[in-house]
């Protein structure tokens, strides 16, 4: 039975996901501006002894404008102050918070993983050394194959492959062949278990390596035909 189920690489393209706007907005709060510009219009500024006999649509005008000092009244300047003040805190403590639960949840994730893995904790450090080295293993391999792949379809469009030694005669493509694998190249379903990588596959497992060949000792003028 597998200890890591189809939740391991869902959790850890997810918590990777969730990195990049999670401290976006851990960082926002603690610095206060977003938070003080969007709830500012919301405080209730009678608390602060400002109280202007003015519309709820005047008002909340008025306490919008509070991120901004020059807009706002002289006799709402302490009332301002104090606001801005108090969202600042409420911002930052959201934020410490935010960034306190997402620490804790991480925390509890690798206790609770530890706790119910069927491995020890030596066997669970071997198990991540191997992965890791298993992975690195197969991308090379999957580097040098795929290399090798493509330079047979390589080969057996010009003759020869690039960086061979001693290379004593090349292939001359024809129209047709130029025009097979120029295009755009979409990924291709030949049966139930292949596909076409490219045209220059595609060209490669339906043709024949027939066709002009030249060698490069000779005359350019002396091809021969295959």
């Amino acid at each position: 039975m597998s200890t890591s189920g189809p939740w391991v690489p869902l959790q850890s393209i997810t918590g990777r996901a969730l990195v990049a706007p999670v401290t976006w907005l851990a960082v926002t709060l603690i610095n206060g501006s977003y938070y003080i510009c969007a709830v500012s219009e919301y405080v209730p500024v009678h608390y602060y002894g400002a109280a202007p006999n003015v519309t709820a649509a005047e008002r909340s005008r008025i306490l919008a404008a509070f991120p901004c000092g020059q807009l706002v009244p002289p006799e709402l300047a302490r009332a301002r102050d104090e606001v801005i003040l108090l969202l600042r805190y409420q911002s930052q403590v959201a934020g410490w918070l935010l960034i306190a639960v997402v620490v804790i949840t991480v925390f509890l994730s690798y206790c609770l993983a530890s706790c119910f893995s069927p491995l020890s904790f030596l066997h669970f450090r071997y198990w991540n050394s191997y992965v890791h080295n298993e992975q690195e293993l197969f991308d090379e391999a999957t580097e040098q194959h795929s290399r090798l792949y493509a330079m047979q379809n390589v080969r057996k469009f010009f003759g020869f492959v690039p960086g061979s030694e001693n290379v004593k005669e090349i292939r001359i493509p024809s129209l047709r062949e130029w025009q097979a694998i120029s295009g755009l190249a979409f990924l291709k379903r030949v049966d139930k278990e292949h596909y076409d990588y490219s045209l220059l596959h595609d060209w490669a497992l339906k043709e024949r390596a027939s066709g002009k060949y030249l060698r490069i000792d000779e005359d350019p003028g002396i091809i021969t035909q295959l």
